[in-house]
This record gives structure tokens, sequence and C-alpha cells, in this order.
């Protein structure tokens, strides 16, 4: 049941975790499994809808025009900086503030 688990992705600690939820450590049952199953559930679900928008930018990225892994909205999602430019936009913006 650890194999399939983790054919599924899912990671040794989320086994652990689901397995310590069986009385007295025994061997899961059928019925068990199901149970088990379903804790993982939303955590595939939702790892299923991120690979899919993945998919459906990835056919974006040629055209998008960012050209650049800095910018690139789905390798550096978190970049806020890079929406204000290209360049050293922290540094131009740290002079600016002192010329001031």
């Amino acid at each position: 049941m650890i194999k399939a688990a983790q054919k599924m992705g899912i990671s040794l600690e989320n086994i652990k975790q689901a397995f310590a939820t069986l009385p007295n450590k025994r061997t899961p049952t059928t019925k068990d499994w199901e149970k088990l199953s379903g804790y993982w559930q939303e955590e595939l679900n939702a790892r299923i809808a991120y690979l899919e928008r993945l998919r459906d930018h990835l056919t974006r990225c040629i055209g998008c025009g960012c050209l650049s892994m800095k910018a690139c909205p789905i390798y550096n999602a978190e970049d806020k900086v890079a929406a204000e430019g290209n360049g050293p936009v922290l540094l131009e913006r740290d002079s600016k503030l002192k010329s001031n």
C-alpha cells in the first residue's frame, strides 16, 4: 500500500500520518484504504489543477515576450520586482530615493 501511495505521488510523511490513524497500527483493510485514499484526494486534485494550468501556459511561453527566466511568470511566479521593468530595478529605485 505504501508503494501504491508513492506511485500516486504521496510523500512518505503523508503516508505515515495517514497510517497513524489506523487503530493499533494494524495492516489496512480495503475499507481502510478507501478512507486513507480520501485524505489524499484533495492534494492530488490540487496537483492535477496545477499541472493543467502549467500545461495551458506552456503553449503561450514562446510568444509571451518576456524572454527572461527572471521575469517568467511560470518559472519565477513570486517575482514582484519583475513587473517594475528590466535591469537593476532595486538599485535604480534606491538611487532615486537618495536623490530626492
